[in-house]
């Protein structure tokens, strides 16, 4: 996912003062303690036949880590707060003693006072606050961990340039900024340890990971690339009479005060206020994950935080179709692009898991880079067929009913297969798992009884009718790209057969040089050694009849024994 740039702290940029040594110390302390406990029970006691004790304690465990992390992120705000979000998103990977806790870390972020923010308010308007909006409420309506929101009127001269009256303004946390870059180069330092464990480089590139959240947290900072960000998904939505942007007021905006139409509706999520408003839930759940699916599969530009604090169900009396209601969204500080080769993945996922298709499923993993190219996929693909056998279509309510013993010899039999294959998270991959899995907490919330499946069957034929559509354009594309590597393939092959009548061809083959090594240095460990045994017992024979002789053929037997020792396993 491409994204405009921000500058980003490099890894060498360290805490300046004892405040912030201070919080990245705490930071790395509590990643140090909680990683090595997770490696004694998760890596050693399985090792040692104690797999037993690392499984009947992992929920007490959990619960205790993920307690403890809420506990550091509420005190220390920041990034933390983010960090903490983001884990109480992942459904999919992280168990739910983690995810329940981390939930309501959105709701428990103090604001900061009033008498604080509007010093820096005032430096980045050049105006006192009074003389910019008529009206402005010192308390907020809305405090985040990177800033801050309060409602306001503005000033009679800009309501008449822009029509506007009730604005919503944005200012950020004072001192964030070096905030964000102390946490960065705090979890820089622990994505460094985790790519030193093989089960998490394997799957992850850690730094990698660790620099998209940081570039994410940077742009979230940047409220000039907010309001555009806003208007640009507005832009995409015109004429949409299901979706709603607040305007964006540009002279009362800069990279640290954003200024936006109130758009103040009812939370998505809140149920009793939409039926108070004649409007049902369970109605609102379809169109929210279209929606999203729209964004995801169709125009690449999406939210990539549809939280229910960033989505208000808008009643349109006399617009939106035949609803009654928009949906408005807000907070475009978080904001993915899926690159066009990374979306065409996507469709062909969306597709196969609508069609109940194992093999597709596992083909379009490996498009988007979930799966290597060298993953044996065999076994993953029955699995998956069994998986859609038995619960494909099944909404959440139904799943429920499934017997938890089913459940558990299915996960262990999954598990077994997944341990076994070369996944991996691919990079730029972080926003559209939060996307998915935040789109899916939200419909369920709306509706227990809500069926994925009934969205994704119908907008995956949608996707089926507009790929046949395409099939001429794909087709010129694979012609262009042919047509290349027709034009190259001459001066390749010339410049081949130019090294090899020239003796410059080389042909290396790493693992195979790597064991012809690994057997040329116990050739020599072997050789010495036998060489040492040979001069040890010749001497204590010769020594019998000849001391001297006998006496100078075992010292010499020092000699092989110390290259067997150390020479001869030294790597070259």
């Amino acid at each position: 996912m491409s994204r405009v740039s921000s500058p980003v702290p490099s890894q060498a940029d360290a805490p300046k003062t004892d405040l912030t040594s201070a919080r990245y110390r705490r930071i790395l302390r509590f990643a140090a303690w909680h990683l090595a406990v997770t490696w004694w029970y998760e890596l050693f006691l399985p090792r040692i036949g104690l797999a037993s004790v690392a499984e009947r304690t992992r929920s007490k465990r959990m619960l205790r880590l993920a307690q403890r992390f809420h506990l550091l992120a509420v005190e220390l705000g920041g990034l933390m707060i983010k960090v903490g979000q983001f884990m109480s998103s992942r459904l999919d990977v992280l168990p739910p003693e983690i995810t329940t806790e981390l939930q309501g870390l959105q709701d428990e972020v103090p604001p900061v006072p009033f008498a604080q923010i509007r010093p820096l308010a005032e430096e980045e308007l050049g105006l006192p606050l009074e003389r910019v909006y008529s009206t402005i409420d010192e308390t907020p309506v809305a405090a985040a961990s990177l800033g801050q929101a309060h409602r306001a009127r503005l000033g009679p001269l800009d309501a008449a340039d822009t029509g506007l009256d009730g604005v919503v303004v944005k200012v950020q946390r004072p001192g964030i900024r070096s905030i964000v870059d102390v946490d960065l180069t705090a979890l820089r330092k622990v994505g460094g340890w985790l790519s030193r464990i093989r089960l998490v480089s394997e799957r992850v590139d850690m730094p990698a990971l660790v620099e998209e959240f940081a570039q994410t947290s940077l742009e979230e900072i940047d409220y000039l690339l907010e309001a555009a960000n806003a208007e640009r998904f507005g832009e995409i939505f015109a004429g949409d009479d299901r979706v709603e942007v607040p305007a964006v007021v540009w002279e009362r905006t800069t990279r640290r005060v954003l200024t936006l139409e109130d758009v103040t509706a009812i939370k998505i999520t809140d149920t009793e206020a939409l039926r108070a408003a004649g409007i049902d839930p369970a109605q609102v759940a379809p169109v929210f994950a279209k929606v999203m699916f729209d964004q995801l599969f169709t125009t690449g530009f999406f939210h990539a935080d549809p939280h229910p604090g960033n989505i208000f169900v808008t009643p349109v009396p006399d617009g939106a179709g035949d609803r009654g209601w928009a949906l408005t969204f807000i907070d475009f500080g978080m904001m993915g692009e899926v690159p066009p080769g990374t979306r065409r993945g996507l469709r062909k996922l969306l597709i196969a898991a609508a069609a109940r298709d194992g093999k597709g499923l596992v083909d379009a993993m490996g498009d988007v880079g979930v799966l290597l190219p060298t993953a044996e996929t065999a076994d993953l693909e029955r699995v998956m067929t069994q998986l859609f056998a038995r619960f494909g279509g099944m909404g959440f309510a139904e799943l429920r009913d499934v017997d938890p013993r089913e459940f558990r010899d299915f996960a262990m039999q999954f598990g077994e297969v997944v341990r076994s294959l070369p996944f991996q998270l691919p990079e730029n991959f972080l926003l559209i798992i939060r996307a998915m899995s935040l789109t899916s907490g939200v419909c369920s919330a709306l509706d227990p009884q809500f069926n994925i499946w009934d969205s994704v069957e119908p907008y995956a034929a949608q996707l089926v009718r507009d790929e046949r559509g395409n099939v001429v354009q794909d087709l010129a594309q694979q012609a262009i790209e042919l047509l290349g590597v027709a034009w190259r393939t001459p001066k390749r092959l010339d410049a081949l057969v130019t090294r090899v009548e020239d003796g410059r061809l080389e042909i290396k083959i790493p693992r195979l040089e790597q064991r012809v090594a690994r057997l040329e240095r116990t050739g020599r460990r072997l050789a010495s050694g036998a060489l040492f045994g040979a001069l040890l017992i010749a001497g204590a024979i010769v020594r019998a009849d000849d001391a001297v002789l006998g006496s100078v053929l075992m010292a010499a037997s020092v000699v092989p024994l110390v290259f067997a020792l150390v020479v001869g396993g030294r790597r070259r």
